[in-house]
């Protein structure tokens, strides 16, 4: 891969993630401050990125895969996406945003597809080449978290121009896939598909394992509590008095970074299980922090909160991909990474995002949050579903 190449990948990545975390991170704060959005509707708002999830297979394998060269999927998709950006941040009211966000999600979740397409296409040795080019998609969710945080949107109420800030980089980024190596599609347009191709369903016989089953179904579960985190963790930090908190909310993407480097030598000295479990225990530890954590003298609890991300993310998520890829083999390989992503970002997330908004609304008197007694809610979930995975999963070393 020429330097060439390289650069214009990095660029794909860093552009993709900026523009996702433009607003996805503040979208909760804005919906509740600007649109007056109950729970239970931030949380809907929320579920669109699951619907995206779930649609978004059926698109890439229908179309993408065998009509047209990625790039220029790519294109159109960013191009259409920074129009309803656009549009998104023009709303007044939850029922004209609701449609335009599941229209927006729609086109946005297939474009994370894309860019893998486009750059693995480019590269001889993924395992070597794909995580430098990666790794600038986090520093792009970074770099745009704090310049919410340097332009004072949350405390000035002016979020919906952080969706202005996500068409222009939807924008960029469109017209520059036209200008990105050429991927054609991998299949032929007669060649036939079947929907369990394009779900993953084929892996299903993995469930048969035992231990495998046990972590399909952990894996489903702990994404309701982990709903709660994306849903609502920028609300309760701005309502809680911290200043430029997706500033400090990015803190959270540069633990990840700093834990994915330690995950490799955690795994082969501690085994699967065990980081596993590290991981859901995070999810607690996550959750009580926040839950009795202040701007106060408990401000420390907050940030530690916020950098438990890396620890949540990298040595569950990530240890999962691995596992599963572990448990795959060969021949389903890919289809299994598709079948844990819909579980996970598809099923397990649209169930915690409608939760997640109902137990804001619980406790929410005259608009003002019982926090404390919200986050215990995910900390509690949390805690069943370590114990139930540490007694009924069994994995070797």
């Amino acid at each position: 891969m020429s330097t060439t190449t390289r650069f214009q990948l990095m660029v794909m990545m860093f552009l993709e993630f900026l523009i996702w975390g433009s607003w996805y991170v503040t979208m909760g704060t804005y919906l509740g401050d600007n649109l007056m959005a109950t729970g239970v509707q931030i949380g809907l708002a929320y579920q669109t990125v699951s619907i995206g999830a779930i649609i978004a297979p059926f698109f890439i394998g229908l179309i993408a895969d065998r009509f047209f060269p990625a790039q220029r999927i790519l294109g159109v998709l960013h191009l259409i996406g920074a129009v309803v950006l656009y549009l998104l941040g023009q709303q007044s009211t939850f029922n004209g945003f609701y449609p335009l966000i599941l229209i927006y999600m729609l086109l946005y979740m297939p474009t994370l597809a894309l860019v893998n397409a486009v750059a693995f296409r480019q590269m001889s040795d993924t395992s070597k080449e794909f995580p430098p080019v990666r790794v600038l998609g986090t520093i792009g969710w970074i770099v745009v978290g704090n310049i919410i945080a340097y332009l004072a949107l949350e405390k000035t109420k002016s979020l919906d121009q952080t969706f202005l800030i996500g068409a222009i980089a939807s924008a960029a980024l469109g017209v520059f896939s036209f200008f990105l190596p050429n991927t054609p599609p991998p299949k032929s347009k007669e060649e036939k598909i079947s929907i369990s191709d394009i779900l993953g369903l084929e892996a299903l016989g993995m469930l048969k394992n035992p231990s495998y089953l046990i972590f399909f179904i952990g894996s489903i579960l702990v994404c309701i509590p982990l709903s709660f985190y994306y849903n609502f963790a920028n609300p309760f930090l701005n309502e809680a008095g911290m200043i430029g908190a997706a500033g400090k909310m990015s803190w959270g993407q540069i633990s990840e970074i700093a834990f994915m480097l330690v995950l490799p030598v955690a795994l082969i000295r501690y085994g699967i299980k065990k980081i596993l479990l590290v991981g859901m225990l995070a999810w607690a530890l996550r959750y009580i922090c926040f839950a009795y954590g202040d701007a106060g003298a408990n401000y420390w609890m907050l940030i530690v909160g916020i950098i438990l991300h890396g620890v949540c993310y990298d040595f569950f998520f990530v240890t999962g991909q691995i596992y599963t890829e572990q448990q795959a083999g060969v021949r389903f390989k890919s289809s299994a990474q598709g079948m844990i992503t819909l579980a996970t970002y598809g099923i397990g997330m649209f169930i915690g995002s409608y939760i997640s908004g109902y137990v804001v609304d619980m406790y929410n008197a005259d608009g003002v949050h019982n926090w404390t007694s919200i986050w215990m809610v995910p900390a509690g979930l949390a805690v069943v579903i370590l114990l139930g995975f540490a007694f009924f999963f069994r994995s070797e070393k």
